[in-house]
């Protein structure tokens, strides 16, 4: 089942294991459970510190298999077969739970042993879901770390009824003790901030203790994290605040025109990121969302937890979101039908009727991707034509699934209360409304800075950009702004990254001018005393 070459890789992974591992599979005759079978046993035969029993175990799904300890209560189970992405998940699992090391500062794992309480967490995945190993690995490390959590990862393409029953629409889905606890890409801190109710407020007095930075780059995305590392190469203090490192390229599948890396994936991206950020002498402050920006001689940013953060010059890098269509039905029925990730939600839409909204090429791609998925595809443009690249239009029009639509204006998602069942139209060339009976939507009509907590304090355009010059500078001294938070035309990762660092730049001559202002005003002061 392993190709040569991930098997020659993996023999290496496992050699870092240094006390026994047992995999107990519940198996049934089933392909799959045949399939699994077959992928249990040769990892097994790269190392000789892993065993594999078979049992039918009717109290669990079938197939699945848990990973621990011979001998001691396990937390850690698969359902499915955790090939895609969701391979390193079950190689990270083997490692962590044979004794290779977790990457977790020691105050957080602290945090994991101390919580009180029984978790049972079950997390729905699909295998092409880039955002889905981020949670599941998250809870198996803290199933690792405390035997009171437990943590069953289940790929929803292959449990199709429990899908159904629980009406699952969107991965990555998790519940604990049998009740929905979060949807959507998480990581161990935001997990121990929902199941610690003083965990926001330790932060914010720790945060409190912080001085005043030179600067500090709120976001943590490739604009932020290219402010940060120009900001500490020059040798002055520096903060990131950020709500999740990484920003909006979590949630891209493929990269393929960042000069000199031909190819990757977003999280990838994100890691390497935020590795090359954590090489330098900046301090990071991650799972924090800022509320207010407070402009002064020394700059205030209010946190969420209702910390402040003071600098000299800040770095405004907060990036952008997925852009709503903003109809009746999108909310009520967002996560149940609705949805704005192909890769990730695509598999729950199997053999089903999709729509895809907006022509460009986020849109076209996203019909490209599921009309290998779904039973039909509709794609509605609302301009006279498609926006695309030619390339992918070409693609496009190639499938016979596909229906292209231009000239429609989304006037409604429809439901059944559970569920979507149709999307509502405007055909603008007839002026006839229309619907379209179908099961999920997916939106893909650009993005929307994330500038709500800037309003009256720096200038914004009609758009709600950050308005700035050529040098990174707003409205407010002190103050500048990159990526795609900005007026910046041409939302690439490629120039969000330029900009942070011009934007880091700029702020160092500010920090640099500012400082010999205040110089020559106290030689004037001390001169007239």
């Amino acid at each position: 089942m392993l190709e040569a070459n991930l098997k020659t890789q993996l023999k290496a992974y496992l050699e870092k294991i240094s006390r026994p591992v047992e995999i107990v599979a519940s198996l049934d005759n089933s392909p799959k459970s045949v399939e699994l079978q077959g992928l249990l046993h040769e990892i097994a035969t790269l190392s000789d510190r892993i065993a594999v029993i078979e049992k039918r175990d009717d109290a669990q799904r079938k197939p699945s298999f848990s990973i621990g300890e011979p001998g001691k209560p396990t937390g850690i189970r698969f359902a499915g077969i955790p090939m895609g992405h969701e391979f390193t998940s079950l190689v990270l699992a083997l490692l962590q739970t044979g004794g290779h090391p977790v990457k977790l500062d020691d105050a957080v794992i602290e945090q994991i042993r101390a919580l009180d309480g029984d978790y049972e967490f079950e997390t729905y995945i699909s295998l092409s879901c880039q955002n889905c190993p981020e949670v599941v690995q998250a809870l198996n490390v803290m199933a690792l770390i405390n035997p009171r959590i437990r943590q069953v990862t289940i790929d929803g393409a292959l449990f199709q009824d429990e899908v159904e029953q629980r009406q699952i629409m969107a991965v990555p889905t998790v519940y604990m003790n049998g009740e929905v606890f979060g949807q959507g890409r998480t990581g161990v801190k935001e997990i121990l901030a929902k199941l610690d109710s003083n965990a926001g407020a330790r932060a914010a007095k720790e945060l409190e203790k912080k001085g005043v930075f030179d600067v500090l780059i709120v976001g943590g995305g490739p604009a932020g994290a290219a402010a940060a590392i120009y900001s500490a190469r020059k040798g002055i203090s520096t903060g990131v605040a950020a709500e999740r490192f990484g920003g909006q390229v979590l949630d891209t599948l493929a990269i393929e025109n960042f000069v000199s890396v031909k190819e990757t994936e977003g999280p990838q991206f994100a890691t390497a990121l935020e590795q090359h950020v954590k090489s330098y002498d900046v301090d990071i402050m991650d799972v924090q969302r800022a509320e207010a920006l407070l402009p002064g001689k020394i700059h205030e940013v209010r946190l969420a937890n209702g910390a402040v953060l003071k600098a000299k010059t800040i770095v405004l890098a907060t990036g952008a979101r997925w852009r709503e269509i903003n109809v009746p039905g999108e909310k009520q029925y967002r996560n149940h039908g609705v949805a704005y990730c192909p890769h990730c939600d695509g598999p729950l839409f199997k053999g089903k009727r999709v729509a895809v909204i907006g022509g460009g090429n986020s849109g076209v791609e996203a019909a490209i991707d599921l009309a290998g998925l779904v039973s039909a595809v509709t794609l509605l443009e609302f301009g006279t034509e498609l926006r695309a690249d030619a390339v992918l239009q070409r693609k496009l029009r190639s499938l016979k699934n596909v229906t292209v639509i231009t000239q429609a204006q989304t006037t409604k998602v429809t439901g059944d209360g559970k569920k979507v069942n149709g999307l509502s139209y405007k055909d603008l060339s007839s002026g006839e409304a229309k619907h379209v009976e179908l099961e999920g939507v997916f939106v893909q009509i650009g993005l929307v800075p994330n500038t709500e907590w800037l309003k009256g304090t720096v200038e914004l355009s009609r758009h709600g950009e950050i308005v700035v010059d050529a040098r990174g500078a707003t409205s407010v001294p002190g103050v500048f702004a990159a990526g795609d938070v900005t007026t910046v035309p041409f939302k690439q990762i490629v120039i969000a990254v330029g900009e942070g660092a011009k934007a880091s730049l700029s702020a160092f001559d500010y920090l640099i001018r500012n400082s010999e202002t205040e110089t020559v005003e106290t030689e004037a002061e001390e001169a007239v005393a």
